[in-house]
């Protein structure tokens, strides 16, 4: 993988409109840089989202997401209210690994579907692996077919600026990663496509995490690696909320893409329907693999190099959880004074 050590200015930009990052192709009305201006040595300028419209555009669509901006704790059962968008359930059975798919037909003025989907996993949240799926070439295409290349091409390092920039810790976590990204589809039925898009991960004091991504626009089209250009497609908002529950962790994903070439949105949503169940059952073998899994193995390379010992330990308790069966007669007065028996979840 390809990777830039710096990229050059960090900017924030604020829009008029509903969209973050100008959905509709046309420039910005205003453009005001924030006080805080870091400069690296390549000379390239990377620009960040409206994170307030970001956010709030986010939460509106995710109750998951909102519950955790909120400070709440607690997954799908804790949340309250109704939703306040007019949704079209797709599915909606329990028994699968995607147990609820909902879908608008436009968002945020865009006449793109949006999709949201729910799973529940069990394991240990660590929203860095879930993160890997997505951005790892390797790892994605034991679950999409389709990707021919996946590469961070300028990964954002000065996190210190970007949390300046996005200020309230408390609402909005600490950002623990940024960049931009670049993707490629493999020829199919459809040509190739191309995406550019920026995202980040964002982790929260009440144990979860949200990752988010939104596609850049034609101004940012300098930040394309060279190379023959394809069709672009456009994620106009992705988001996933990973939400620490008794004995695992919610996810609710949020995903808005336009394929582009005029493929109409009855052929694409199925697709893309498909694929995103295909990175859930991927999500829910590794996080339940168990001993001598993927995951078992990689936390066992980081104690290897002295790393996150106590994190390790608690993994060692939750996989006892699993495997081990209690005589829930005799043992519930000693859990019920002895908290630290029970399974502990987290994020590292």
């Amino acid at each position: 993988m390809k990777s830039f050590a710096t990229a050059a200015i960090i900017f924030i930009s604020t829009y008029s409109g509903v969209d973050a990052f100008t959905a509709t192709g046309k420039s910005p009305l205003v453009a005001a840089p924030v006080a805080t201006r870091k400069e690296w040595t390549t000379g390239v300028e990377i620009e960040l989202p409206d994170f307030d419209t970001l956010f709030d555009r986010v939460q509106t669509a995710s109750p998951l997401a909102k519950h955790v901006m909120e400070g709440n704790s607690g997954g799908f059962e804790s949340l309250a209210g109704s939703d306040s968008l007019k949704w079209k359930k797709l599915e909606n059975n329990e028994r699968k690994t995607v147990h609820r798919i909902d879908k608008l037909d436009s968002y945020q003025n865009i006449k793109t579907p949006l999709l949201r989907f729910r799973s529940s996993i069990k394991g240990p949240l660590i929203g860095e692996r879930f993160s890997h799926f997505i951005m790892d070439l390797e790892e994605r295409k034991k679950w999409d077919d389709a990707c021919a290349r996946n590469e961070e091409v300028y990964p954002i390092d000065d996190l210190d600026a970007v949390n300046t920039i996005l200020g309230d810790e408390e609402k909005y976590g600490t950002c623990t990663r940024v960049g931009v990204g670049y993707t490629q589809t493999k020829q199919s039925i459809i040509s190739p496509r191309e995406q550019l898009i920026i995202g980040g991960m964002q982790e929260f004091q009440n144990g979860a995490t949200m990752l988010w991504g939104t596609e850049m626009e034609e101004q940012h089209n300098y930040l394309l690696p060279e190379g023959q250009r394809h069709t672009r497609a456009k994620s106009h908002l992705f988001a996933a909320t990973l939400a620490p529950t008794d004995g695992g962790f919610d996810v609710e994903y949020l995903l808005q893409m336009d394929v582009g070439g005029g493929v109409p949105n009855f052929l694409a949503t199925p697709a893309l329907v498909d694929a995103i169940k295909k990175l859930f059952d991927h999500t829910k073998g590794y996080f339940e693999g168990g001993e001598g899994s993927e995951l078992d193995m990689h936390l066992k390379s980081l104690s290897s190099r002295g790393l996150d010992l106590e994190v390790l330990r608690e993994i060692d308790e939750i996989e006892e959880s699993f495997t081990v069966e209690m005589d829930f007669s005799k043992e519930a007065a000693h859990l019920h004074d002895d908290a630290s028996l029970l399974p502990l979840f987290f994020t590292p």
